[in-house]
């Protein structure tokens, strides 16, 4: 009788140590999961959303001193920004440009943020009516009056956080 008895304790302490093990492990492999899912989601998104900057030149005459050659009155740097993701692009003024001197750039902004002041930049697509894969942005920096030659560096960063770098000589 003290062997039933006692088997029906341990029966009874197991099941009980069973319940309070999964009441434990079973919220951590789910958050786990929707941790992985999440990321997987994001890295999704990544790969769908992606631009590759093709080249930056400035308003250069054929000696390299700096001209205003489409004759707006201000100074340009060009970049031409390909989309090579497999998504169409939206909201392209909440674009950031990071634009200048190696080791010194800063966030260029928008032409509509800038209220007038310089440097800022515009953009223009180049063979689509969209940003759609496979066509080209093209962004303006504009600036008051020639910048100084050197060694520049340029990143654009889409809405989502994918960006591209580029560092170009002036």
């Amino acid at each position: 009788m003290d062997k039933t008895i006692t088997t029906a304790l341990l029966i009874i302490i197991s099941m009980i140590m069973v319940l309070m093990l999964f009441n434990v492990a079973y919220p951590a492999i789910t958050e786990g999961s929707d941790a992985l899912r999440s990321m997987a989601n994001n890295v999704s998104e990544r790969m769908h959303y992606q631009v590759s900057i093709i080249h930056v030149s400035g308003e250069l005459d054929n000696t390299g001193w700096w001209q205003d050659t489409n004759g707006n009155g201000v100074f340009d740097v060009f970049a031409w920004v390909k989309n090579v993701g497999d998504a169409r692009i939206t909201a392209l003024d909440r674009v950031d440009v990071f634009f200048g001197p190696e080791g010194n750039f800063v966030r260029i902004p928008f032409q509509q943020e800038a209220g007038g002041v310089y440097p800022y930049w515009t953009w223009e697509l180049e063979n689509d009516s969209e940003w759609v894969p496979t066509a080209t942005l093209q962004v303006s920096v504009h600036y008051q009056a020639p910048i100084a030659s050197g060694r520049y560096f340029l990143k654009v960063i889409l809405p989502n956080g994918v960006s591209h770098d580029y560092f170009v000589g002036l």
